[in-house]
């Protein structure tokens, strides 16, 4: 029997991915599996769920060594650093982290102490991903954050004094946010920032109050030529800045990128870990999907029953493989290797197709036999994704 399954994608790496589920409130524009428990969550029995499902995961895939860490939520900056310290030693004792992994956590700048930075660096996490999402008090209170400004400068400043490597979030395209005002905004963050930026466009989510609000016409986000122009404004301030966009949405200096969302975009393997995260692995029956119990006290409840959470497992057939992995690749500056492509898919993408794509400035042909989206391309990627996938 093979360890470690031949795969197309096998040097993208080998991720793990933490979903720590709860956080202090929930912002009103939010979909992600987050929950708000006003008793104390119990660390320990949690940890010792997150352990358990690690060893089962970790038996159906021998060999790997893990090359990045993602510690996401939800809010994990509410943990104690001792609950990351053994979650860290749990995937160490399971698969080995490589010496140079990249251990990311997510924090809120409302949980950032010092000290408890500190205790999550002796931990082992080596990258920081702060949710500021806005750098004005006016803007923050409006997507329902519960820390200021001032507190998330202090919190990047912590940050940047005790980590490796940082990044913060922003969001844009934001109800009555002008170019100009998103200008002066990206400016005060990349001078804060240093390295690594993820800027989102604000999405009304159905389910959340966001979307309640949209409905009944009292929150307007911005027309989609309006939303194209601030997605402009990103691209032309952070390439000026030399932190271009080497993914639709994360702008980085080269070298500062996040090695565990390119493993994503790269369509490398990945174990996914905790209520709600969804894992990608390569066995010996093929690729396949899991996806575990969204609730986190039913999550609970399955691993101390069964060993683990998983409440979904899905062979991806080899053409949704291929499809998967061109979604994910064109997202990418780099783009994808379309010789890559066809081992997944089990078919060539269509010549005539990608010539008229290229002809249209949607898609180029770089120099290294690779093809990527254009500026034109990006913000219409799912079409270019459809037309070469069809």
């Amino acid at each position: 029997m093979t360890a470690y399954p031949e795969h197309p994608t096998r040097d993208a790496g080998f991720g793990v991915y933490l979903h720590w589920p709860f956080c202090a409130a929930k912002c009103p524009y939010c979909d992600f599996n987050s929950h708000v428990r006003h008793a104390p969550v119990d660390e320990a029995r949690y940890l010792a769920a997150f352990q358990a499902e690690i060893a089962h995961v970790a038996a159906r895939t021998p060999g790997r060594r893990v090359s990045s860490i993602f510690l996401g939520g939800g809010t994990p900056s509410l943990m104690r650093p001792e609950t990351v310290a053994g979650l860290i030693e749990a995937v160490d004792g399971a698969w080995g982290i490589l010496p140079d992994a990249e251990i990311t956590l997510e924090a809120n700048p409302t949980s950032v102490e010092a000290g408890r930075f500190r205790g999550y660096r002796r931990a082992g996490v080596n990258r920081v991903s702060l949710g500021v999402q806005a750098l004005d008090d006016a803007s923050l209170k409006a997507l329902g954050r519960l820390h200021s400004a001032a507190e998330a400068f202090a919190a990047v400043e912590i940050a940047q004094t005790t980590f490796d490597r940082t990044s913060f979030d922003l969001i844009y395209a934001r109800p009555h946010q002008t170019p100009e005002a998103w200008r002066a905004e990206l400016a005060e963050a990349i001078r804060r920032a240093a390295e690594h930026l993820s800027l989102y466009q604000l999405t009304i989510e159905p389910g959340t109050p966001f979307y309640g609000l949209a409905a009944a016409g009292r929150l307007v986000p911005p027309d989609e030529e309006s939303a194209r122009i601030l997605y402009d404004v990103t691209q032309e301030v952070c390439g000026a800045a030399g932190l271009p966009a080497y993914e639709i949405s994360n702008h980085a200096r080269p070298g500062a990128e996040s090695r565990h969302n390119l493993l994503y975009w790269r369509y490398g393997e990945y174990a996914g870990i905790g209520p709600g995260a969804h894992g990608r692995l390569v066995t010996e029956a093929g690729r396949i999907g899991t996806v575990t119990e969204r609730a986190p006290e039913a999550w609970l409840a399955r691993v101390e029953a069964d060993g683990h959470g998983i409440a979904e497992t899905e062979t991806i057939a080899a053409p949704d493989q291929g499809d998967e992995f061109l979604m994910m690749g064109l997202r990418l500056g780099e783009g994808i290797d379309p010789g890559r492509y066809a081992a997944l898919k089990g078919r060539p993408l269509d010549a005539a197709r990608l010539d008229a794509l290229v002809a249209d400035g949607l898609v180029a042909r770089l120099g290294n036999g690779r093809i990527a989206a254009t500026a034109r391309g990006a913000p219409v990627l799912n079409a270019l994704v459809a037309e070469l996938a069809a």
